[in-house]
């Protein structure tokens, strides 16, 4: 198993119903966005197609584009995540599955497999990372949102950059990765505040130059860091 915290970073998080403003096929868009994010240097990439302009109700055409995504990432060497859909991430053999608290249990999903898996859980108050802490088959939390959020179409509450500074002070010792809403100018704050990354949909999908915009953030989280080993 990798080392989460190094896979962590710039966690891309994206599918097709989020290439949908682009010109042509929404399927054939995230693939090309991909390839540009990983070329640039994204450490992460969670397959999440859901909601209505997704193929969630065409399965053949998610599966195939969730492998086209897959091999991408083999290619560079990337950790391939799906969210939510356990049967598929372990048909095409994902590295990791992400679910949020009212999906499969990552007791039940750790038992379905003896295949190393990185399993991620949403977090969005106190009491269930102060529950989730002390759970063996999770290996990160996904906090959030941080900031108001288009991408979901029934977003939690908003939680802002200061509780991923209280779940650090109540003690949460998992790899936490900050997601909803993060633009650019907020990445060194979360990092300073305990985050060990941040999770990126619109930023990145949305950017004019996706490689200008994926480097722009692994500087501020680099510089995060830096600043909080000092």
């Amino acid at each position: 198993m990798q080392n989460i915290r190094q896979i962590l970073p710039l966690y891309f998080v994206a599918g097709s119903q989020d290439c949908n403003h682009l010109p042509g096929n929404a399927a054939d868009n995230l693939v090309a966005v991909l390839e540009e994010t990983l070329k640039a240097g994204i450490t992460c990439f969670q397959f999440r197609d859901k909601g209505k302009s997704s193929l969630e109700q065409f399965p053949e055409q998610q599966t195939a584009l969730a492998i086209k995504c897959r091999d991408l990432c083999r290619q560079y060497n990337v950790p391939f995540i799906i969210n939510d859909n356990v049967e598929l991430a372990l048909a095409i053999e994902a590295d990791g599955i992400h679910v949020g608290q009212s999906d499969m249990s990552p007791k039940a999903i750790r038992a379905k497999t003896d295949k190393p898996l990185i399993i991620g859980l949403s977090v969005n108050k106190m009491e269930e990372a102060e529950f989730s802490n002390v759970v063996d088959e999770i290996d990160y939390f996904g906090i959030g949102p941080i900031f108001p959020t288009q991408s979901k179409e029934d977003p939690k509450p908003v939680v802002g950059m200061a509780f991923i500074q209280k779940l650090r002070q109540a003690g949460i010792t998992k790899p936490l990765v900050a997601i909803g809403g993060v633009k650019e100018d907020s990445v060194e704050q979360l990092i300073a505040y305990g985050a060990d990354g941040v999770a990126v949909i619109t930023a990145i999908t949305h950017a004019k130059d996706i490689a200008t915009t994926v480097e722009g953030f692994l500087k501020q989280v680099a510089k995060g860091t830096s600043n909080a080993t000092k």
